[in-house]
């Protein structure tokens, strides 16, 4: 397998609804790629499900492969993934409090994960190797304090020392810097990136600022109602969209016209499970015809592509 990470037809349901749909993406070895769309479009729970940390009552099904991986992680037991989790496979979260323990110092947990997963030869290998990655991300006087003594974006980093204390193949990020100031955003968003590129590994980031992704990524996947809708080169898809929904997300972020009110998607995302048959945009598109009531076929290549009846046109480059 070339990909570092390879998702096929994942779909994800919980009891009678389907949440997630037929999400098929790669991610290349040392790639960084961008997940975007709404609050409620699927972004966290295709994660989840790549991380297999759906609750009970969720099923996905499909298949999502991991390179130095020799099982398919959905549906592996908990044994089998804690051992791709925080060795192959690592995740920074929104919210850096639920990633650590609130009674163990910080150097304590950068330590402990590299012990579990026996990357370290010893304990002070181990303390050797936290102070060197907390050092990394700037934040090299905590090693005693506990998680409660530091700021939201000092915790954020350290959750980012043990996402990348054992050099996973993939960094998942979900919405990392959502809470944080400009500032603060800034520096962390540089360190993901230079973390990832330090160690030649890929990234998947999901987030619902186009901002972010353009200084972070170089591909971005377009998700609405659970299904991806649109894929390309950040440059590409920002400067030349196809799909009506990445129009509409791009139109209402362009922040460059402040002479004029911003443009609104209509209406709202629906709820969970509850979006239309056929293309899953078109209750919310202004270019809908009774075509949209059936499936768009996928135009373009796996990973430069849209599923669209009626595509925006495509704009020439510019010339150099």
């Amino acid at each position: 397998m070339n990909s570092v990470l390879a998702v096929e037809d994942l779909t994800v349901t919980v009891r009678d609804k389907t949440l997630v749909q037929d999400v098929s993406f790669t991610v290349d070895p040392g790639e960084r790629v961008g997940l975007i769309g709404e609050s409620g479009s699927g972004k966290s729970l295709t994660a989840l499900s790549v991380m297999g940390l759906l609750p009970e009552d969720v099923h996905a099904a499909g298949s999502v492969r991991l390179a130095g991986v020799d099982h398919e992680l959905l549906g592996a037991d908990e044994r089998r993934m804690s051992r791709v989790r925080g060795r192959h496979l690592a995740m920074v979260f929104q919210e850096p409090m639920t990633a650590l323990n609130p009674t163990m110092r910080v150097g304590d947990q950068v330590a402990e994960a590299m012990l579990i997963h026996d990357t370290v030869p010893g304990r002070r290998a181990a303390r050797a190797a936290a102070v060197e990655l907390l050092g990394r991300v700037q934040l090299p006087d905590v090693l005693r304090a506990y998680p409660h003594q530091l700021s939201g974006g000092q915790r954020q980093r350290v959750v980012l020392a043990l996402a990348l204390a054992n050099d996973p193949a993939l960094l998942i990020c979900d919405e990392p810097t959502t809470a944080l100031d400009v500032t603060v955003q800034a520096m962390v968003l540089d360190l993901i990136v230079r973390g990832v590129t330090d160690r030649s590994s890929a990234l998947l980031f999901i987030t619902h600022d186009l901002a972010v992704v353009a200084t972070v990524c170089q591909r971005v996947l377009v998700m609405y109602g659970g299904r991806i809708v649109e894929s390309g080169p950040v440059n590409e898809v920002f400067t030349s969209p196809r799909h009506r929904y990445t129009q509409g997300l791009i139109a209402a972020s362009d922040l460059e016209s402040a002479d004029r009110r911003l443009p609104t998607i209509p209406g709202n995302v629906p709820a969970a499970g509850q979006f239309p048959d056929g293309c899953v945009f078109r209750t919310r598109c202004a270019h809908a015809t009774d075509i949209c009531a059936t499936a768009p076929p996928w135009s373009g290549t796996a990973s430069r592509g849209f599923a669209c009846h009626h595509p925006a046109p495509a704009l020439e480059p510019a010339d150099a």
